[in-house]
């Protein structure tokens, strides 16, 4: 299915913070790939959180790094204001998503089809998912949430990923992936944001790059963006 391949990983990450920068640099060293979902709204801006009594910068890329930072992966959607689509009335949802992937588009120089549900709790529903799935032009979606399994999504616009990448499981989940063997297509699916690795409770950098090591290199898992490994024939 993957150039040959029944097996492949992907990562997404969301909001576009400053640490994606870093986090590209060990996706490159180890060859792997992932899907920026970016709140094209938010671009340039300088946020810091106070998290435990540490301070946490979440400053935003600015609009004319985009190219630059998110070279070699991909760029997708996660709403022009990061609003919660499911208490928003069916136009503003449309523009809301459609608006953001525009502007993604334009400033990338390729035509934007991922995205991400912003906001935890429920972020989706029938109801979003139908009117993104027919009045933008979004050819997948993600959601929050764990399956803590390798099949393929059923629904496009409702993707659930395997694990997020602080899952104390994750190594485990790694590990099954690894060592799995199938004649069906398998998906290992992890999603985060990387800021969270400055707040080092759950992951912090060195447990990241030890799980991109422990996933790349294999030659029959494909390495792919969320587009990748979610729209290929």
């Amino acid at each position: 299915m993957w150039n040959g391949k029944n097996k492949a990983f992907t990562f997404s990450f969301d909001d576009g913070a400053v640490q994606d920068e870093r986090a590209i640099e060990i996706l490159n060293k180890y060859g792997l790939k992932a899907t920026f979902n970016i709140i094209s709204g938010f671009l340039g801006s300088t946020v810091t959180t106070i998290h435990h009594g540490r301070s946490v910068i979440r400053d935003k890329v600015l609009p004319q790094d985009l190219k630059r930072v998110y070279f070699g992966h991909e760029i997708a959607g996660h709403t022009l204001a990061h609003e919660r689509l499911t208490e928003l009335s069916d136009d503003a949802v449309i523009f809301q998503v459609e608006k953001d992937r525009e502007i993604l588009s334009d400033i990338c120089g390729y035509n934007v089809v991922g995205f991400a549900y912003p906001c935890g709790g429920v972020n989706c529903d029938d109801r979003v998912a139908n009117l993104i799935k027919n009045n933008s032009g979004i050819k997948y979606a993600r959601t929050i949430g764990a399956s803590y399994n390798f099949d393929l999504p059923k629904d496009l616009y409702q993707i659930v990923a395997t694990a997020h990448f602080d899952d104390p499981r994750i190594e485990q989940l790694a590990e099954e992936f690894v060592n799995l063997k199938t004649n069906v297509p398998k998906l290992f699916y992890v999603y985060g944001h990387t800021y969270a690795m400055d707040i080092n409770e759950k992951i912090d950098w060195a447990r990241f790059e030890n799980l991109c090591k422990l996933i790349s290199g294999k030659p029959d898992i494909f390495y792919g963006t969320n587009t990748q490994v979610l729209l290929s024939e």
